[in-house]
C-alpha cells in the first residue's frame, strides 16, 4: 500500500528531477529535532552563564533568589526537553503504531519549550543589570 512506504512523494506533479525525489518524513523529523536540540544547547549555555553571573554577585544582589530559582528551573526544563528530543529523533515516524506516541512526545516538548521561553522572559526582566557607561555614571552620582 502506498501510504505505508518509508518514503512518501509529497510533490508528485513537480517536473524538476532534483525536486522530483520523494521526501523521507522520518529523515525530515530527525533533522528538525537536531535543529531544535542545537537551539536548546545555545539557550542552555546562555542560562549557565547567567547563573554563574548571578552566583558571583552573591545573595546581596537584587532578585538573587528569584533569578537563581528561575534559571535553575529553566536549565532543568532544557535538560528534559533535550532528552525528549533525543527520544523523538530515535523513533521512526513512519511506523503507524508509534505515531500517536511521537505526537504526544512532540506536544510535551512544545509545551515545555513554551514554558521555558516564558521563564526566560522573566529571567531577562529580573536580570537587567547596569553595565558600562551606566555603571560608571551611577558610581559618580549616587542617588
Amino acid at each position: 500500500m502506498e501510504s505505508e512506504r518509508e518514503i512518501i512523494d509529497l510533490q508528485p506533479g513537480n517536473s524538476n528531477p532534483r525536486r522530483n525525489q520523494p521526501i523521507n518524513l522520518n529523515h525530515y523529523a530527525t533533522k528538525k529535532s537536531v535543529a531544535e536540540s542545537m537551539l536548546d544547547v545555545a539557550l542552555f549555555m546562555s542560562n549557565a552563564t547567567r547563573l554563574k553571573a548571578v552566583l558571583e554577585q552573591g545573595p546581596s544582589s537584587h532578585y538573587y533568589t528569584a533569578l537563581v530559582t528561575l534559571i535553575s528551573i529553566s536549565l532543568l526544563l532544557q535538560v528534559v526537553i533535550g532528552i525528549l528530543l533525543v527520544v523523538i529523533a530515535r523513533l521512526n515516524l513512519n511506523e503507524v503504531q508509534k505515531q500517536w506516541r511521537l505526537n504526544q512526545l512532540n506536544n510535551a516538548a512544545t509545551t515545555l519549550v513554551f514554558i521555558t521561553v516564558v521563564i526566560n522572559v522573566f529571567i531577562t526582566a529580573f536580570g537587567a543589570q547596569k553595565t558600562g557607561f551606566l555603571t560608571a555614571r551611577a558610581s559618580r552620582n549616587p542617588l
